[in-house]
């Protein structure tokens, strides 16, 4: 313990387990929603955050929590993460601490000023669990009760000010992304840039419309398919009431400007073989970048290698996901290995000179932002699925080859602006939260010179 003359007069320092009581949680028999028989709240994580249980259970002998009890996460990942209750049931994985010698809000602080200490000490193995000599351990300095409340009346003072900075600042962060959605929608309606019709009327030239690169795509495709029986006529595009496009402009499918195909199933006769290699699935594809950290593998034999074998270009969009990211993609630019793909992924090769890889990234970013995969997609379980047949038909917004390029250098550029605004938003974000255990920290330091000034003086 700390000397009591590093504080003021009638302070006192205790070890947590000197000066408090812990009741670890007990999960009851018979929970689940609110029923006639299920009346009490079951007070979980969830519920001291929310402060909405959602879970209830059938009275009977549990231990219980009142308004503003101080709870504490004793198992699980988030071990040491301290919240007020609401009446109800202690959870299974939470116990409620508290204290005659203190408020519990004074407590309530002081628990989640070290959380830091008692979640990186943990034991347990697989399931961490707050380790009962650290936790009882910890020195409590104890302040009399009025300056214990006007301890806690500074805190959320200053806190009050950091909720209202960290609301501007999400505030703005919304606004960022709602302008990233609102360029993506704004290049595939042919304001972002000059179109290639207004350049080439004014410049006074011919220049080869949307429409025209889609025949000369189609009978491009038509020639191979009759050169080759493996390559069938591409799905028409599938769309009601299709908005109006820029001159120059047309509509077709995703599949008349690009070859689609569906990944191979993880199937467990492939999970092992002669010839294992890295493949990527679903969760390796984020918004516009690919995550290689976390490869997996399975069998590709030399007669579906070929097939499923990634090339720098492709671009690999979601197949299953959660509704608001089902379509999300990213451009395959290449890896040290050679890489294939899963069934949860779709791959779309563009058709060379029809469309860039860069600019079909954007018609499908912009699906995902405005919705248009969403409303294709079925639901299953909460997860969402764009089947071949589906992705295949959607709408693809074709311009001139000059166009895109220029949407594509502009689009570049204008989000390049909003990801460095949007990187200084969180980095400020996560200053907050440093502000906030800071202010905690020197709230119930052990050195009065180093705290907030909260303790008064020695009177």
């Amino acid at each position: 313990m700390s000397s009591m003359s590093n504080f003021p007069d009638k302070w006192d320092v205790k070890s947590l387990g000197e000066a408090c009581k812990t009741i670890k949680g007990k999960k009851p028999k018979n929970t689940g929603p609110a029923s006639s028989e299920r009346t009490v709240p079951y007070i979980n994580i969830k519920a001291f955050e929310s402060g909405r249980p959602q879970e209830f259970a059938a009275p009977g002998d549990y231990p219980i929590c009142e308004r503003d009890d101080v709870l504490i996460v004793w198992d699980g990942a988030r071990a040491g993460l301290s919240g007020r209750a609401v009446p109800g049931y202690v959870g299974s994985t939470l116990a409620k601490v508290y204290s005659d010698a203190a408020d519990n809000r004074y407590l309530f602080y002081f628990l989640q000023s070290q959380y830091g200490r008692i979640n990186s000490r943990t034991k347990g193995v697989g399931i961490p669990h707050v380790d009962p000599t650290i936790f009882n351990n910890i020195p409590f300095p104890i302040a009399p009760l009025a300056q214990q409340r006007h301890i806690v009346a500074e805190i959320e003072k200053q806190f009050s000010r950091l909720d209202e900075a960290v609301a501007n600042i999400k505030r703005v962060d919304a606004n960022l992304k709602r302008y990233k959605a609102a360029v993506l929608k704004a290049a595939l309606e042919g304001r972002l840039v000059e179109t290639e019709t207004d350049l080439a009327r004014r410049e006074g030239r011919s220049y080869e419309t949307g429409a025209q690169l889609l025949v000369r795509i189609l009978e491009a495709r038509a020639s191979q398919s009759q050169a080759n029986a493996r390559h069938k006529k591409p799905v028409q595009v599938d769309i009601s009431n299709p908005k109006t496009l820029p001159e120059g402009w047309v509509w077709t499918s995703v599949d008349c400007v690009g070859d689609v195909l569906l990944g191979r199933q993880r199937a467990p006769q492939y999970l092992t073989g002669r010839y294992s290699r890295p493949y990527l699935r679903v969760a390796n594809v984020k918004d516009s970048w690919i995550d290689f950290s976390d490869l997996e593998e399975m069998d590709f034999d030399e007669k579906h290698f070929p097939k499923y074998r990634l090339e720098s270009g492709d671009i690999l969009i979601s197949e299953g996901q959660s509704p608001e990211l089902l379509g999300q993609s990213a451009i395959f630019k290449g890896f040290p290995k050679p890489l294939c793909f899963q069934k949860t992924l779709h791959r779309f090769r563009p058709i060379p000179g029809s469309v860039s890889p860069d600019f079909a990234q954007i018609v499908f970013r912009s699906h995902v932002q405005t919705g248009v995969f969403r409303k294709l997609g079925s639901i299953t379980t909460n997860i969402a699925h764009l089947t071949l047949e589906k992705f295949r038909a959607a709408p693809f917004p074709l311009p001139p080859l000059a166009e895109q390029h220029r949407i594509v250098m502009e689009v570049e550029r204008v989000l390049a602006v909003q990801k460095d605004l949007a990187t200084e938003v969180h980095a400020h974000l996560k200053r907050t939260n440093r502000i906030r255990q800071c202010l905690l920290q020197r709230a119930f330091s052990l050195t009065p010179s180093s705290g907030l000034r909260l303790r008064g003086d020695n009177k």
